[in-house]
């Protein structure tokens, strides 16, 4: 039974064969059979008439593309894009230009402009160390002038793409700089800018490729050595593992020319690396790279070159050498670029927010997914944040600790790095503190606990400011029960973290009494008795011993406040009471005398009475 299967299976296997190479063969016939008679009706034909009908196909094909410029009469430049937005080869191109009578016109600099883009980038992608002699002469045979930011762009990004061709790059600037100094001028202002950007978004690759490229613009001496000694000066100063080590491998590349041209700088550097390395703060990967360094100098830079033998093209004569400082503002002058950058500039506004939703959910994977909060800050740190994107990251911070079952001293860490390495995330981090307080009524228990732990870490750490306390008041009209729990749980957080006595100092400071007065309110006596009290039934009496001194010495305070008024009040009675005496004398004599006469009368008439007796 099995063999009669495998028979059959073998039999419509063999079908199947037979059939494919039956109808490949009538393929092939019928292709060939109808390139036979379009060559035999070519022969019959004239040549004039095949010319004619040359020119009719061409008509035709040229109406149907739309980028041909007789599909564009009017010379609509928005119509016909930078090059119609798809590829045109190189001889329908030149067939364009032919066509195009006004020399001036918006179409024919278009085209230009985009040929000369293609030319300037292919010889720039194909330069090497043996044919930079031959691709020299091409590339002057261009308009440099006209696309010199084309030129600079187009060695920037071929060296960010192939680091190991940046001593070519390097001696084809050279080069070009020798008889365009503009060109090298602005080209080591966009390196050193792009320095600047990555060093600053702490961008390691984009930072190592822009260092080697400077570092073999000095040994071209396009750049001066001084640039080199800043650099290194920058990237030592505040020492990290990869600043080092950075500033280690910028040292191998240009260490020979600088040991030439300047000792003594190079010496201080060396020495900088000396005190780095007994320190003993750095990673021990990056301490053997400085002993690695010390032995490449004491063989004097043997293996690294400052210029190949191969790429040393250019006298020292003939050579310009341009300063720029780190220090001065620079100007990459992006409009000598071509169009594109200007269209990627432009910005399409996404009224359905997917950009704001794919990155609120980049950071939320970045910061579940990380071990711990270095590894999360430092990825959080690589993704680009357009300006004003930096309260995402807050709000997701802050989303993502207040979703735990319980605090995790991990958001906090978090938190604090982003508010001591960018005033941004601070200023962001305070104004999350007024939304979180003033929607606090909105969160349950757990969620509000977590958010009150969160920020008194922050406060108990110095990364947030203490004057964002202003924002709370503490009364019975102006708190619910939500914001007394956020309230107690900030401050018994602050409590632990800090001590009730350095707690108790900082609130006692003077420069925080404007910030704290609404917390400890003095304002009415109601107000004050509300805080103390609830501070009290916290456990946090402690900090509230100067309002408890307050409230003793309010009714004494009120009556001093009350006496000069009484004693002025007094002065003017007194005052009042002396103008009117002279008359009120003047009566009282009156009175008496008039008493005194009355009294006589009535005592002789009392005599008389006793005489008749």
């Amino acid at each position: 039974m099995e063999s009669d299967g495998r028979r059959k299976q073998y039999k419509r296997d063999e079908r199947d064969r037979d059939r494919k190479d039956r109808s490949r063969k009538h393929r092939h016939d019928l292709d060939g059979g109808s390139r036979r008679e379009k060559k035999e009706k070519e022969r019959e034909v004239p040549e004039s008439k095949r010319d004619g009908k040359a020119e009719e196909s061409a008509k035709v094909q040229s109406q149907r593309e739309p980028t041909s410029l007789n599909a564009n009469p009017g010379g609509d430049v928005a119509t016909l894009g930078r090059t119609g937005g798809v590829y045109i080869p190189p001889f329908k191109l030149a067939r364009m230009m032919k066509e195009i009578e006004d020399k001036s016109s918006v179409e024919y600099q278009r085209l230009t402009w985009d040929a000369l883009r293609k030319s300037i980038n292919g010889l720039v992608n194909k330069v090497n160390a043996t044919n930079i002699k031959n691709i020299i002469p091409e590339l002057f045979s261009e308009n440099l002038i006209r696309g010199r930011g084309l030129f600079c762009r187009s060695c920037m990004k071929s060296q960010m793409a192939s680091p190991g061709f940046t001593d070519v790059f390097a001696a084809l600037v050279a080069v070009v700089n020798t008889k365009f100094p503009e060109i090298g001028e602005l080209l080591l202002r966009r390196v050193i800018l792009q320095l600047k950007r990555a060093y600053k978004r702490n961008d390691k690759p984009q930072l190592i490729a822009a260092v080697k490229f400077i570092a073999h613009l000095v040994n071209q001496q396009v750049a001066h050595e001084l640039v080199a000694l800043e650099l290194l000066t920058v990237l030592l100063e505040q020492p990290t593992d990869d600043s080092v080590e950075v500033a280690v491998d910028f040292v191998k590349e240009c260490g020979s020319i600088l040991q030439d041209l300047c000792p003594k700088g190079l010496h201080g550097i060396f020495e900088r690396f000396r005190g780095i390395l007994h320190e003993g703060e750095i990673d021990k990967r990056v301490q053997f790279l400085i002993e690695g360094l010390f032995a490449i100098r004491k063989a004097k830079f043997q293996g690294h070159p400052a210029v190949r033998p191969e790429l040393d093209l250019v006298e020292q004569e003939d050579q310009l050498t341009h300063e720029v400082s780190l220090d001065e503002e620079i100007d990459p002058e992006i409009s000598l670029d071509d169009e594109e950058e200007e269209e990627q500039r432009m910005q399409i506004k996404d009224a359905t927010e997917t950009n704001l939703i794919n990155l609120r959910r980049t950071i939320y994977l970045t910061i579940m997914s990380s071990v711990d909060f270095e590894e999360a800050g430092h990825k959080l740190l690589k993704i680009k944040l357009e300006p004003g994107q930096e309260m995402e990251l807050c709000i997701m911070l802050l989303e993502c600790c207040s979703q735990e079952r319980t605090y995790l001293r991990y958001y906090g860490l978090l938190g604090q790095r982003f508010c001591m390495l960018n005033k941004v995330y601070q200023e962001n981090f305070e104004k999350c503190f007024v939304q979180q307080y003033s929607m606090i009524h909105r969160l349950e228990t757990n969620k509000l606990r977590n958010v009150a732990k969160f920020f008194a870490h922050l406060l108990g750490t110095d990364a947030l400011p203490w004057h964002v306390l202003a924002y709370i008041r503490l009364t019975e009209e102006d708190t619910t029960s939500s914001s007394r729990i956020f309230i107690k749980i900030l401050f018994q957080e602050l409590s632990e973290h800090l001590g009730i006595r350095l707690l108790n100092e900082r609130l006692n400071d003077p420069a925080m009494q404007e910030s704290l007065e609404s917390i400890f309110p003095k304002d009415n006596p109601r107000n004050t008795r509300f805080s103390i009290n609830f501070f009290t039934s916290i456990g946090l009496g402690g900090i509230t011993e100067n309002l408890r001194e307050y409230l003793k010495n309010m009714p004494r305070m009120i009556m001093q406040q009350q006496k000069p008024e009484s004693e002025d009040e007094s002065d003017l009675s007194k005052s009042a009471s002396g103008l009117s005496d002279s008359g009120s004398s003047s009566s009282d004599s009156e009175s008496e005398s008039s008493s005194s006469d009355d009294s006589e009368s009535s005592g002789d008439r009392r005599k008389k009475r006793r005489k008749r007796n």
